[in-house]
């Protein structure tokens, strides 16, 4: 049992980032993508990048009502999910297909949220919750405040992780399974806070030229040459 439905087995918080009732109604991915808000605009990503998180389902292994999955997307600093349980606390993304993930950013506030504050995250990479490898341990400085970000496509190429690969001259990680795990909150707390997670994929252009999908240099032969006027 995977997906979906080994989220709704496990007992964790299944919700569509647009808070509409696609994924829980039929367990798939919500098509409509969420709108980049003044968040992600005070610090846009670089050209070179793409929002990706649109495109998975999110699930949590525990959150208090009212601070789960769509405080965790929906762009607002003053938002944020809040777990409910025993830890350590996870955020599963999981997409339709096998993607490539350059970064991904984690939004925190040590001022307002103290103890609740991340301090050791560890991402988990994988296709279903039962083969997930650790692809980075990140230890948060004291007084987080603002983005977080984790470049995933440097860390597997130094790693010569099995996910490594390249995407426009990006090294990026491949991937169907994202897991975020909070291992380790400042101050010792016991619940944690992050107010916003964002995943960035290589802005890889789909279109080519002709020259790109067949090399003019196979019509000029002289077989080729031949048939080049009516006679």
């Amino acid at each position: 049992m995977n997906g979906m439905w080994g989220a709704w087995a496990t007992g964790m918080e299944v919700s569509c980032p647009r808070n509409c009732d696609c994924a829980t109604a039929s367990g798939i991915f919500c098509p409509r993508p969420l709108p980049m808000a003044s968040l992600l605009s005070a610090e846009a990503c670089p050209s070179s990048l793409r929002e990706i998180g649109h495109e998975a389902v999110w699930s949590l292994s525990t959150a208090k009502p009212g601070n789960g999955v769509e405080q965790l997307r929906d762009s607002n600093p003053d938002t944020y999910w809040q777990s409910d349980g025993g830890q350590p606390h996870r955020i599963n993304i999981q997409f339709h297909k096998k993607m490539s993930v350059s970064e991904i950013w984690f939004y925190l506030d040590y001022k307002l949220d103290e103890s609740y504050t991340p301090k050791k995250i560890s991402i988990q990479s994988g296709t279903t919750f039962h083969d997930l490898q650790g692809v980075h341990v990140l230890e948060i400085g004291e007084d987080p405040s603002g983005w977080v970000k984790v470049n995933l496509g440097d860390v597997v190429c130094t790693n010569r992780h099995d996910g490594m690969a390249q995407a426009g001259g990006i090294n990026v990680l491949r991937t169907h399974f994202l897991q975020v795990v909070v291992l380790m909150m400042h101050q010792n707390g016991r619940d944690t806070h992050i107010r916003q997670v964002k995943v960035f994929g290589p802005r890889v252009s789909t279109s080519r030229s002709l020259e790109e999908l067949v090399p003019m240099s196979d019509f000029r032969t002289l077989e080729f040459t031949q048939f080049s006027c009516i006679r």
